[in-house]
């Protein structure tokens, strides 16, 4: 087989030797969203109201931000390659309400006012961008996310099964799916599908008393540990058992269920059977020191 020796980017043995601009796009996980309707999806998805602030992370080639700009009253935008700068500024030039800021959004401090956040995001920053976002609480109103489908399916209990991270933040904070992108719909064409992901923040806290927010956390932070192979007698290291028992009653669980299985609102209703209970014992039955290693056994790597 004759090899192009003609390629601007050939090397040997025939294969095209990746440029700069290619080394970025794989370090920075970039999968442009180029299908106008699934970038109309994602723009229904964020609801965004003409006073609104918007930031988006990772504004890539600018589909989603050239959508979104005439629907908020403005739109701050991170781009971390580069090379995708002057285009974005060429694109938008015409749009007085679009800022676009080469930063890595990671390292972006959230606007002192009220925002939403919009974005398709790079895959394996998926973590960190939430985690940016949960940090951003209360200032963040909502965050309307692309990531991969899975990823967007296990927060938000499509599985049947709930994550901690979901349980932890539920008082807060909701999560919804609000659909599937197929991976056709991004260039390069990614291995999986895309999922709209959700969080809005609650106007009012589902626990506003600061002695039933604090149990509910420990109790999450214990349950999810899995110590005893069942969140019954995971949470038993903290709780009477008849107290416990009624607790169960009430939410509709039964002593074998695994925490997973655990919907949020039931454990609303565990937090409120034992609050009582766990406050008024956390400083004999639970010493601070348990908690603390019981918190540091809680795996955070896969949130």
């Amino acid at each position: 087989m004759a090899r192009n020796r003609h390629h601007p980017h050939a090397q040997r043995g025939g294969e095209p030797r990746r440029t700069e601009r290619d080394r970025a796009r794989r370090a920075y996980g970039q999968n442009f969203l180029v299908d106008p309707g699934a970038v109309a999806r994602v723009v229904r998805a964020a609801r965004p109201g003409p006073g609104d602030l918007l930031v988006e992370v990772g504004a890539g080639k600018g589909a989603l931000t050239e959508a979104l700009a005439p629907r908020c009253r403005e739109l701050i935008s991170y781009e971390i390659d580069r090379h995708l700068i002057p285009g974005l500024r060429e694109r938008l030039a015409r749009g007085p309400r679009v800022r676009i800021v080469h930063q890595d959004f990671l390292q972006a401090a959230p606007p002192r006012e009220p925002f939403a956040l919009v974005g398709n995001v790079p895959y394996a920053r998926t973590a960190e961008i939430v985690a940016w976002a949960l940090r951003a609480v209360p200032g963040l109103t909502s965050a309307t996310l692309l990531t991969q489908v899975e990823y967007a399916r296990k927060r938000t209990g499509d599985y049947g099964r709930w994550s901690l991270l979901t349980v932890r933040s539920w008082p807060e904070v909701e999560w919804r799916l609000c659909g599937r992108v197929a991976r056709s719909a991004f260039r390069p064409v990614p291995a999986v599908d895309g999922g709209i992901l959700r969080l809005t923040r609650r106007p009012r806290p589902l626990l506003t008393d600061p002695v039933a927010r604090s149990v509910y956390a420990d109790l999450v932070e214990l349950g999810f540990t899995g110590v005893g192979g069942s969140l019954y007698a995971s949470l038993r290291r903290a709780c009477p058992a008849r107290a416990l028992d009624r607790a169960f009653r009430a939410a509709g669980l039964e002593r074998d269920v695994v925490v997973a299985y655990a919907t949020p609102e039931q454990w609303l209703i565990l937090a409120q059977e034992l609050t009582e209970v766990a406050a008024g014992t956390r400083s004999s039955a639970v010493p601070k020191e348990l908690m603390v290693r019981v918190k540091s056994r809680v795996d955070n790597s896969n949130l």
